[in-house]
C-alpha cells in the first residue's frame, strides 16, 4: 500500500472514531428516569458535578432543562433587522448550559476544560458557576428557584434584583423548582427499580 493510500486510510479512521455526537434531546422531557435511560452518560456526568461541586443532579437536570431542553448545540434563535434581513443571534449562549462566550472563557482559564457541547463539560460548569453563586451571595445549591434567577441573570443581576422586574422570568425559576423536585422524586424511584 502507499505512503498515501494509508495515510488516508489512517484519516478515515481517526475521523470515525471520533463519532458524532448526540445532539438531539431525548424524549419525555418529564421523566428523568427515561432520559437518563436514553443518556447514561447524562448520568454519569450529573453524579461528576455533584461531586465535586455539590449541586444536586435534579437541579443540574432542571435548569439544562430550562435552558437547551438537553440539546449539545443549542443556540439562541437569530435577531432580524425589518422582520428578515439576519443580524446575528441574540446573545453567545450555546451548548446545554447555554454559557455566554465571556462566562464560559472564565470558566476554561479556571478549570482549563473546553466544550459547552460536551455534557461533561457542561455540567461542570454549571456546577462551578453555583459553587461562586453559593460562596458570593449565600444560594444554597439545592435551592433550585434562586440558583436559577442568579445563573440566568448573573450573579450582579441577582444582587441588584433584577429579575424583579421580569414577572416571566419569576414563573420560570419557580417552575423549575417545581420540576427539580419532580425530578428528584423520580430519580429516587427509578434507582430503586
Amino acid at each position: 500500500m502507499s505512503k498515501q493510500l494509508r495515510a488516508l486510510a489512517l484519516v478515515l479512521l481517526v475521523a470515525a472514531c471520533g463519532g458524532e455526537r448526540e445532539y438531539s434531546a431525548p424524549r419525555d422531557l418529564d421523566n428523568a428516569c427515561r432520559i437518563l435511560d436514553q443518556r447514561p452518560s447524562y448520568l454519569r456526568a450529573f453524579r461528576a458535578t455533584e461531586r465535586r461541586w455539590g449541586v444536586p443532579v435534579s437541579v443540574q437536570m432542571a435548569i439544562i432543562y430550562q435552558e437547551s431542553k438537553f440539546v449539545g448545540n443549542a443556540r439562541t434563535p437569530h435577531q432580524y433587522a425589518l422582520g428578515v434581513i439576519p443580524v446575528g443571534r441574540q446573545s453567545s449562549a450555546y451548548g446545554y448550559s447555554q454559557a455566554l462566550d465571556g462566562t464560559w472563557a472564565e470558566y476554561q482559564r479556571a478549570r482549563g476544560r473546553g466544550r459547552r457541547d460536551d455534557i461533561f463539560d457542561a455540567t461542570d460548569f454549571m456546577g462551578w458557576y453555583m459553587a461562586q453563586t453559593t460562596a458570593e451571595l449565600g444560594i444554597p445549591l439545592n435551592d433550585t428557584t434562586n440558583q436559577y434567577l442568579a445563573y440566568h441573570e448573573g450573579r450582579t443581576g441577582y444582587s441588584n434584583q433584577s429579575y424583579q422586574d421580569k414577572a416571566w422570568l419569576m414563573r420560570v425559576a419557580q417552575d423549575l423548582g417545581t420540576r427539580a423536585a419532580m425530578y428528584d422524586a423520580q430519580l429516587h424511584s427509578c434507582r430503586r427499580a
